[in-house]
C-alpha cells in the first residue's frame, strides 16, 4: 500500500491558511471539500476546522426536560457526537488516505482538547496511521518551520482538563438551567441560564451593586485657594487646597463639619497673603509596565475603548496572521530566547514605527520588565516581527496591534523620572498645600501613551516667600459609592479569585450579555441577574459560590499536571452538586414562588392606567412582545412594543406616566424605546403624510400611501385604507425623515431622506418602494447577501469594492483576494480572504 498525503490539521481556517503558505513557500492552493477549504502543496494537505468540531451531550432521550427530572442528569452518561458535520465528513475522507498527521491546534488547554477530537476522528477511519502533534505560539515562519522539524506527541492530560471542564459544564449547567427553569415555569427561548463559572460572576456584579444602592453619603467640604507669586512682574499663580490634621496625626483634606467649614472659609476670604511654610522637592523613578499577559491586554484594550470579547476576538485573528504572538497567557516574563533588539530591529524599516525603535535601539542596555508571573506555555503577548502593511489591518485591528507593539516598547525602555514639588502655605494659623510635578525624563512614555503623562505646575519659591492669596472657594461635596465594575476589572477580580480561565473569563462575560443577565458597560445587573442570585443564596449557596468554582479549576490543573484523572474529578464535582440538589429539592416550591415573584417584577413596566393592576411585559403566540395587564381577561388594555429586539425594563422611568422606559435588546441594532405610553400617544397625535397612490388598491378604491408612525414606535408607508388595504413598506426607526423634490419615474413616489443628527451624513433612501425591493433581492439572495453583513465590511468598504466590480457576496466570494486587493484603496489580499472564509 503507497504511502498518502500528509495532512495537517488546525484550528481554525485561517491559521490553516497562514500555515500552508509558510510551509509551501505561498505556492499552495486551496480546493473545496464538503465545503471546506483544503489547501495542498506536493504531498500536503492542510485543513482548519472550527474550533470544537466535536461536542459532548446526554443521549436523546434525555432531551425532554418535562419526562426528565434534571437531578437525573447528573448520572446520565455523556456522549460526544459532531457539531461541524461537514468538516468532521472532509477531515475523515482525508484522514483516510493520509500516510501521516499533524496537529497544528492552539498550544493550550482547549486547543490540546481539540486536537484531540481530531485525533480521535483519524483514528476512526485510520488506526495505524502516525500522528504528531507540533506547537509554536506565533505562527511565523520562524516559528512554525522550527516546530514541523521538531514534532511532539499530544498531551493527552493537558486535554482531559479541557474534557472534564467540558464534561462538568455540561451537568452543572443543564441540571441546574433545568431545574430552575422548570421551578420557575420559565421555558421556552426565556430560560433560566445558570453555569458554573456564570453564578460567581453574576453573583460578583450583583454584590457590587448591592453596595452601591446600600451606600449611604455622606457631605463634606473642601477648600481651595489660588496662590500667586510675582516674579519680577510675572506673575505665576497655582491652587492650593487647605488642610489640617486628624486625630491619627494624618493631613486631611475633607472638612465633615459645616461650621467648621465655614469658619475657616471665612478666615481665608479675610486675608490676602500667605506666607510658604516648607518646600519639599524631590524625584521619583516611573518604571515601565510589565509585559502583557491576558488580563492586563484586555485591560489596556479597555482603556482605548474594545470591550474584552472585541479585544479577543481582534487579538486571535492578528495572532493568526503572524503578527503577534499567542493572546491567552498569564505569563509576564520573556523567554531569555526573545532578543529585544533583534525584535526592535525589524520596526526599523516601518515609517509608523522608525523613530521610535531607532530611539530604543541606542540604549546601551536593553533589560525588558518582568511581572510576578512566570510560565513555561506561552511568552507574554508581544509583536512578532512581522509587519503588516496599512492595508492589511482594519482600522481597530491596527489600534489593538499598535497597543501591542508599544507595550513591547515599553517594556524596554528607559524609567521616566518625575519631579515632585509640594509647598506649604499658611495663613492665620491655616494650612494650604499644593502638589506640582514636571516630567524630567519621559523615558517610556514616549513610546506609550496610553498612560497619563500630564504635569502640574508650581512655581518655584522659597520658605518665608510671601504669596498673594485670591479666588478662595468653599466646595460642598459627598462620598460616592464604589464603582460599578469596568469589564477589564470584573476579569481582573475574577482571576483573583480563581474563577474561571484566562481563555474563558471574557466569553463568560459576553454570556450574561446575551442571556439578559447584565446590560451597559461598565455592567450593571438586570432584575432577572438579582433574582437568580437571590434564589441560589437563599436555597444552594454554591450555585454562586467561588469557592467551589475556583477549586474545579485547581482540580482541573491537577488532571493537566497528571495528578489527577478526569474520571475522579468529574465524579467530585457530581457529588457537589448532587449536594445542591438536595437543598433545592427541599425547598423547590419556595424557590420557584420566588423566582416566580421576581420574575414578575423583572417585567413590570408600571401601574395599569385603566384598572390599576399591573402592566406586564408579555409574548403572543407568535413570538412578539407587548405589554398587557396582568388582570387579563378582566382588563384588555395594552400597548404595543417594536418587533425588533427582545424587552428590557430600564430603571429610568416616565415623568408623566411613572412607566419605566423599554430597552430593545437586538444585538448591535440594540436600542431605547423609551416610555411605552409616550410613544403611544405620540403615533396617534401625528398626522398620516401622504406620498402618492396605493399601488395595491389606488385606482379602484382611492387609497393613498402615507408616512404613518405606529403606536410600537415603528414607521412605515402604508395605505390609508388600512386595515381594508394592509400595503405596507418599512421605514428606518431613526433619524428625521424629509420628502425630497425628487421622484420615482416607475412608481411616481417622492423620494424619501433620513437626516441624523451629529456629523452622520444622510441616507438617501429614495423611493419607498425601490428601496424595499432591493431589501428583498438581497434577503432572498438574488445576487448574493448585503456586503455589509460580513464582519469588517462597512458602508464605506462596501461602496469602494461596489466601485471595483464587487457588487455582492457571491461575487466576492468568487473573486481572487489579490485582484480584490490590487482594485480597493486601502485593502489587503488578506483581509479579502478574512472576508470570503466570514462569508461561508
Amino acid at each position: 500500500m503507497s504511502r498518502g498525503p500528509e495532512l495537517i490539521i488546525t484550528e481554525k481556517d485561517n491559521a490553516a491558511r497562514r500555515i500552508a503558505d509558510i510551509l509551501s513557500g505561498e505556492t499552495a492552493s486551496a480546493e473545496r471539500m464538503n465545503g471546506v477549504n483544503v489547501y495542498k502543496w506536493g504531498g500536503k494537505r492542510c485543513i482548519g476546522l472550527s474550533g470544537h468540531v466535536v461536542g459532548v451531550d446526554f443521549p436523546p432521550e434525555y432531551n425532554d426536560w418535562r419526562d426528565v427530572e434534571p437531578v437525573e442528569l447528573i448520572g446520565a452518561p455523556v456522549e460526544k457526537h459532531p457539531t461541524q458535520e461537514n468538516i468532521v465528513a472532509a477531515l475523515r475522507r482525508l484522514a483516510r488516505r493520509a500516510g501521516n498527521v499533524t496537529i497544528a491546534t492552539d498550544y493550550d488547554r482547549e486547543g490540546e482538547l481539540i486536537g484531540k477530537e481530531a485525533y480521535e476522528l483519524v483514528r476512526d477511519v485510520n488506526e495505524d496511521v502516525p500522528v504528531d502533534r507540533v506547537r509554536f505560539s506565533s505562527i511565523t515562519k520562524r516559528e512554525v518551520t522550527e516546530a514541523f522539524e521538531n514534532p511532539d506527541d499530544l498531551d493527552f492530560d493537558l486535554a482531559a482538563a479541557g474534557e472534564a471542564r467540558q464534561i462538568i459544564d455540561l451537568v452543572w449547567g443543564a441540571a441546574l438551567t433545568r431545574f430552575l427553569s422548570l421551578s420557575a415555569r420559565q421555558l421556552g427561548n426565556d430560560f433560566i441560564s445558570v453555569g458554573r463559572v456564570q453564578g460567581p460572576t453574576l453573583k460578583l456584579i450583583v454584590d457590587r451593586e448591592r453596595e452601591i444602592e446600600a451606600f449611604d453619603p455622606e457631605d463634606y467640604w473642601e477648600l481651595f485657594s489660588k496662590l500667586t507669586k510675582d516674579a519680577d512682574g510675572d506673575a505665576e499663580s497655582f491652587e492650593a487646597q487647605y488642610f489640617y490634621l486628624d486625630d491619627d496625626g494624618t493631613e486631611a483634606e475633607r472638612v465633615w463639619n459645616e461650621e467648621d467649614a465655614e469658619e475657616a472659609y471665612q478666615t481665608l476670604l479675610g486675608v490676602e497673603a500667605a506666607e510658604v511654610a516648607s518646600v519639599n522637592r524631590r524625584t521619583r523613578t516611573d518604571t515601565p509596565p510589565a509585559p502583557f499577559n491576558t488580563t492586563q491586554f484586555i485591560r489596556a484594550a479597555g482603556s482605548i475603548g474594545y470591550s474584552a470579547q472585541r479585544a479577543m476576538s481582534i487579538a486571535e485573528d492578528l495572532y493568526t496572521a503572524g503578527y503577534i504572538t499567542y493572546p491567552r497567557t498569564d505569563n509576564t516574563v520573556y523567554p531569555d530566547d526573545l532578543d529585544p533588539r533583534e525584535l526592535l530591529g525589524a520596526f526599523e524599516g516601518d515609517r509608523r514605527f522608525k523613530e521610535d525603535a531607532e530611539s530604543l535601539l541606542e540604549q546601551e542596555e536593553i533589560e525588558p520588565t518582568e511581572g510576578d508571573n512566570e510560565t513555561t506555555d506561552h511568552p507574554p503577548i508581544h509583536p512578532t516581527g512581522e509587519l503588516p502593511s496599512a492595508s492589511d489591518l482594519t482600522e481597530d485591528e491596527w489600534d489593538v496591534y499598535e497597543l501591542v507593539v508599544r507595550r513591547f516598547f515599553a517594556t524596554v525602555a528607559e524609567d521616566a523620572v518625575w519631579e515632585h514639588l509640594r509647598v506649604v502655605a499658611e495663613v492665620e494659623g491655616l494650612s494650604l498645600k499644593a502638589n506640582g510635578k514636571r516630567l524630567l525624563e519621559a523615558g517610556y512614555h514616549d513610546v506609550y501613551p496610553y498612560f497619563n503623562s500630564s504635569e502640574s505646575f508650581v512655581p518655584d519659591v522659597e520658605e518665608g516667600e510671601s504669596l498673594v492669596l485670591s479666588d478662595t472657594h468653599l466646595d460642598a461635596k459627598q462620598t460616592q459609592p464604589p464603582r460599578r465594575y469596568g469589564q477589564s476589572r470584573l476579569i481582573e477580580t475574577m482571576e483573583q479569585m480563581g474563577i474561571g480561565t484566562k481563555a474563558t473569563r471574557h466569553d463568560v462575560i459576553q454570556k450574561l450579555y446575551d442571556r439578559g443577565y447584565i446590560e451597559s458597560d461598565p455592567p450593571r445587573p438586570t432584575r432577572l441577574a438579582r433574582a437568580v442570585v437571590e434564589a441560589s443564596e437563599d436555597f444552594a449557596k454554591l450555585i454562586v459560590s467561588e469557592e467551589m468554582t475556583s477549586q474545579l479549576e485547581s482540580d482541573m490543573l491537577a488532571i493537566a499536571r497528571g495528578e489527577a484523572t478526569l474520571e475522579d474529578v468529574t465524579e467530585e464535582s457530581k457529588e457537589m452538586l448532587q449536594d445542591v440538589f438536595e437543598g433545592l429539592m427541599e425547598s423547590r416550591e419556595e424557590l420557584g414562588k420566588q423566582l416566580q415573584d421576581s420574575l414578575k417584577a423583572d417585567k413590570t413596566v408600571g401601574t395599569c392606567p385603566e384598572c390599576g393592576g399591573d402592566l406586564v411585559v408579555r409574548k403572543s403566540r407568535r413570538g412578539s412582545y407587548f405589554i398587557g395587564c396582568d388582570s387579563y381577561p378582566d382588563c384588555t388594555h395594552t400597548l404595543p412594543l417594536p418587533s425588533t429586539g427582545k424587552p428590557l425594563i430600564m430603571e429610568e422611568s416616565c415623568e408623566d406616566h411613572d412607566l419605566h422606559h423599554i430597552k430593545m435588546l437586538a444585538g448591535r441594532k440594540t436600542f431605547v424605546h423609551g416610555c411605552p405610553l409616550c410613544k403611544a400617544e405620540e403615533a396617534d397625535e401625528e398626522d398620516d403624510l401622504v406620498i402618492g397612490t396605493c399601488p395595491e388598491c389606488g385606482e379602484e378604491e382611492g387609497g393613498e400611501l402615507a408616512i404613518k408612525r405606529l403606536r410600537s414606535g415603528s414607521r412605515l408607508v402604508g395605505c390609508t385604507r388600512y386595515p381594508d388595504c394592509d400595503y405596507s413598506l418599512p421605514l428606518p426607526r431613526r433619524g428625521d425623515i424629509e420628502v425630497t423634490d425628487e421622484s420615482c419615474d416607475e412608481h411616481d413616489l417622492p423620494e424619501l431622506r433620513i437626516t441624523y443628527e451629529g456629523d452622520r451624513e444622510p441616507w438617501e433612501l429614495g423611493c419607498p418602494i425601490c428601496n424595499y425591493r432591493e431589501y428583498q433581492a438581497q434577503q432572498n439572495g438574488e445576487g448574493g447577501s448585503d456586503l455589509e453583513s460580513i464582519s469588517g465590511i462597512g458602508a464605506k468598504t462596501a461602496e469602494k469594492l461596489k466601485d471595483a466590480g464587487i457588487e455582492d457576496v457571491k461575487t466576492l466570494k468568487a473573486s481572487e483576494p489579490d485582484d480584490i486587493a490590487a482594485k480597493v484603496e486601502g485593502v489587503g489580499a488578506d483581509t479579502v480572504r478574512k472576508w470570503q472564509t466570514a462569508a461561508d
